[in-house]
């Protein structure tokens, strides 16, 4: 019965350590995200777009929290895990078909969702996204670390084409917009 008990428990430990016990679970080595990709549009984003010839359409839209714009003639478009040039190529076809002859659309990200910030910082809480952000720069705007605040790692959890994934990152590994970092406390 021990030698079943033990068994059972090792196996256990491994599944848990390999990090296939839950999807999404933090995994304590240093994480690698995929390569840079081009930047992903999510809800939180403000978009400049502009209708060459069409003053009356080219404005500046919020993305909702369903993922979606709101355009006169042609209504809600989903741009949610678009980048900016596949939601002008969006945005032209939808005008294209009925409204607007030859449409040429620019899009351009004009203000960032926010990142969010937990943990062992002076002031955690959700903050306006910096270009260049690195998660040194997160600690920062955040007040930086509390005395008891690890200052080695931090933990990161993006959304990786729909699912978040969380690991363990350098302080000056770069942030994207929607990020949430967390400080751990340190070990004495």
């Amino acid at each position: 019965m021990i030698k079943h008990a033990g068994l059972a428990l090792c196996l256990m430990m491994a599944t848990v350590l390999s990090g296939c016990a839950l999807p999404g679970a933090v995994r304590p080595e240093i994480l690698s995200f995929p390569p840079d990709e081009p930047y992903t549009v999510g809800p939180g984003d403000r978009l400049r777009v502009i209708v060459f010839g069409q003053d009356t359409l080219s404005n500046s839209y919020t993305v909702n929290s369903a993922g979606c714009i709101s355009i006169p003639l042609i209504g809600s478009v989903r741009v949610h895990h678009l980048n900016v040039m596949q939601v002008g190529h969006l945005i032209a076809a939808r005008l294209r078909s009925g409204f607007v002859r030859d449409p040429h659309v620019a899009v351009e990200v004009e203000a960032f969702r926010p990142f969010f910030i937990l943990g062992e910082v002076t002031v955690g809480g959700q903050y306006p996204f910096v270009d260049r952000m690195t998660a040194r720069t997160a600690v920062a705007i955040a007040g930086g670390f509390t005395p008891r605040g690890y200052d080695g790692e931090v933990d990161v959890t993006r959304d990786v084409n729909g699912i978040p994934i969380t690991g363990r990152v350098p302080l000056d590994f770069p942030l994207r917009p929607g990020d949430t970092v967390t400080v751990r406390e340190r070990i004495f």
